[in-house]
């Protein structure tokens, strides 16, 4: 007879912790499903692996560092017909993270880039792939302060150790000139290393507004285009559409007529 301390003792070693702290529960289901010795042993295996898998999905979410939850299952596919679904589907199997390309999505504000670009890099943690996602304005800014600082190299390593990372509201603010310079360096660094989603309110034929050097944006799109995807969203903001919905707009509309007519 196996004494139970001594079982949980060695599960703990192996760190078989699913199998230990669910023991007893796991051998009855077992006996009350007849398996054999061999189909329990795989039974039990499925159990621990099923644990591990969560847990590991929880600490890659945290350290992704999201600013919301946004799944595929929750976008309105049908409000944005600009969108190919199956294209969306099929970049959710996380194929071109596997192969180090990038995906660029391109549109007006509030069409749903941002919720698209969480989503994916959710389905990349789920598909075992590590993300990390931060806003252009914060990802400049941390690599303009560890240039100042002396610990670019650092920096730039800390941004290519994610197998994708998601750079959200490229394009919103103009990069200052030596900021354009930083970012070509992160870009570079990760080039046919590591896959890049971006997030941006300009085409790609404006990005030289948005780094103000001509010469460094096509540096930098020679190689984000190389390897891409690319999405363009078009249709009005789901903001301004709710916002519609609720008779806002309307009022705010019916509200200023009214102060242009005041004499």
């Amino acid at each position: 007879m196996v004494d139970h301390e001594r079982l949980l003792a060695m599960l703990s070693r192996l760190q078989l912790t699913a199998i230990r702290d669910q023991l007893d529960n796991l051998l009855d289901e077992a006996a009350k499903l007849e398996l054999t010795l061999r189909e329990t042993l795989a039974f039990l295996c499925e159990r621990e692996i099923a644990r591990k898998d969560e847990r590991r999905i929880q600490m890659a979410m945290s350290i992704a560092r999201f600013p919301k939850v946004a799944t595929l299952s929750g976008f309105d596919f049908a409000a944005q017909p600009s969108i190919d679904e199956r294209q969306v589907r099929e970049l959710s199997a996380s194929r071109w993270i596997a192969h180090g390309e990038n995906l660029l999505l391109l549109g007006p504000p509030g069409v749903g880039k941002t919720h698209l670009a969480i989503a994916l890099g959710r389905e990349a943690i789920t598909c075992g792939y590590s993300a990390l996602f931060v806003a252009a304005p914060t990802l400049v800014a941390h690599l303009a302060r560890a240039h100042g600082e002396g610990k670019l190299d650092e920096k730039l390593t800390h941004y290519a150790k994610p197998k994708v990372l998601i750079i959200d509201e490229l394009g919103y603010l103009p990069f200052a000139s030596d900021a354009a310079h930083l970012f070509f360096q992160l870009v570079s660094r990760r080039y046919e290393r590591g896959s890049l989603c971006i997030t941006s309110n300009r085409t790609v034929s404006e990005w030289d507004v948005v780094f103000g050097d001509t010469v460094t944006a096509s540096a930098i799109l020679d190689r984000l285009l190389h390897h891409s995807h690319v999405i363009t969203v078009r249709g009005e903001s789901y903001r301004l559409k709710e916002k519609r919905r609720a008779g806002i707009l309307v009022h705010q509309r019916v509200g200023l007529a009214e102060t242009t007519n005041q004499p």
